[in-house]
């Protein structure tokens, strides 16, 4: 019921953006001087902002034509080289980049968002790297008959990335890095190869605001996650996809709600943010509206997430801590994170973040007692919100260069134990 009314509202929201729109266009006509004169500029450019805020979005593309390297332009090739229904692999490269590239696999949070939201991510880390993503599928496209996809079936993925990304060319193993979410499955995955002595294991593994230890400084996303029993979100925020969709039938949790979470959360922000925009347009300065307008096409672009899997990271991560207390499983194995011993950690923060909590994503360093200080670091990021720790210039000029730094010295595998 829930997911048909939200579909219901999309039509009617679609036909009035639609005749929002064309009414904007009207006004901005040239030939027409009604538009210059007046309230007709006001007019014109609340009817662009409720057309814009108001329109359907599907999944975003990278676009991703070239990156500049030391003031040169090289055209960028990406290419899917490995499909899975529930997402794939995407590979990101350029001509410019040596032969003895490092390999580094970006970990897309499963969380509501198109992995294009680290599109900034992408471009940055492919400067010097051969940069792969995880390419989440939207939940609602993916059919029944494809199963169910659990928080071990996104382990799973994982680990078969790292494979498959390790075993080509000279066989030289990946780094990987994992925004928010994913720093769990990630660090899981990592103890799991570490255990089995998986070859292709990651040399590095880069947390960037992840909830690895929510007990730590607890912020207002932490709190929704534990006031409320595990059944209230079953029976409240998951939904059956409508027919329409090559997913009929499946439970999820719809993006729809977690974007109008996201958006309760920063309310006032988004209002004066819609409303600057808007006098920007009145006084024709389309280049800050514009700007406006690109980062709210791609926050509002939204997915549905398996319900399996949302249930899941909901219980072991924010109710139960299964990971940082050592209880962690992945099927019936016990996930050992004292077997990591030669993957260094980089765990990333921001000053401002009010999604990750300060110290959520340092806790990965605390429950590693099997890996050596030397192959750990910490980096709080000042004056940085959520957003910032993976996008912007924050990131691109303070962040990604530890990063690159960080894989370049670990470079190689070097087991060092820690002795007792």
């Amino acid at each position: 019921m829930l997911y048909n009314a939200h579909e219901l509202n999309r039509a009617w929201m679609t036909g009035a953006s639609a005749w929002a729109s064309i009414g904007a266009e009207i006004l901005n006509n040239p030939k027409l001087p009604m538009g210059y004169f007046g309230v007709g500029p006001v007019i014109a450019s609340a009817l662009d902002v409720f057309a814009h805020a108001s329109a359907p979005r599907g999944k975003p593309s990278f676009d991703l034509e070239t990156v500049t390297v030391d003031g040169t332009s090289y055209p960028v090739t990406e290419a899917i080289v490995l499909h899975r229904p529930f997402g794939n692999l995407l590979r990101f490269t350029h001509t410019g980049l040596p032969d003895n590239a490092p390999k580094l696999l970006i970990v897309a949070p499963m969380s509501g968002h198109f992995a294009t939201l680290l599109r900034g991510t992408v471009q940055r880390m492919l400067e010097r790297a051969e940069v792969f993503i995880t390419d989440w599928a939207d939940a609602k496209m993916v059919p029944l008959e494809a199963g169910a996809f659990s928080l071990d079936d996104y382990i799973d993925q994982l680990i078969g990335f790292l494979e498959h990304i390790g075993a080509q060319g000279d066989g030289r193993g990946a780094h990987m890095l994992a925004v928010c979410q994913p720093s769990v499955p990630a660090l899981a995955a990592t103890a799991l190869m570490a255990e089995d002595k998986n070859p292709y294991r990651p040399l590095t593994l880069t947390m960037m605001g992840g909830p690895i230890d929510t007990r730590e400084a607890p912020t207002s996303v932490n709190d929704v996650g534990t006031q409320r029993p595990l059944s209230w979100f079953e029976n409240t925020v998951i939904a059956t996809v409508p027919a329409i969709y090559p997913g009929g039938g499946r439970r999820v949790y719809p993006g729809f709600l977690q974007l109008a979470g996201f958006m309760a959360m920063n309310m006032g922000s988004h209002m004066m943010s819609h409303y600057h925009m808007f006098k920007h347009m009145v006084a024709g300065d389309g280049e800050s509206a514009d700007a406006s307008k690109a980062f709210y096409e791609e926050y509002r672009s939204v997915c549905d997430l398996p319900a399996e899997y949302y249930l899941q990271t909901i219980e072991h991560v924010f109710q139960k801590h299964s990971l940082p207390k050592g209880e962690f499983r992945h099927g019936k194995r016990l996930i050992k994170l004292d077997a990591i011993t030669d993957t260094a950690l980089l765990a990333i923060e921001g000053e401002n973040d009010d999604i990750s909590g300060i110290g959520q994503t340092r806790a990965a360093l605390k429950v590693t007692p099997g890996l050596a200080d030397s192959r750990k670091q910490y980096l709080l990021a000042e004056d940085v919100g959520h957003y910032g720790i993976f996008n912007g210039s924050k990131w691109r000029n303070r962040i990604a260069p530890v990063v690159e730094e960080w894989m370049a010295r670990h470079a190689a595998r070097t087991e060092l134990k820690v002795v007792a």
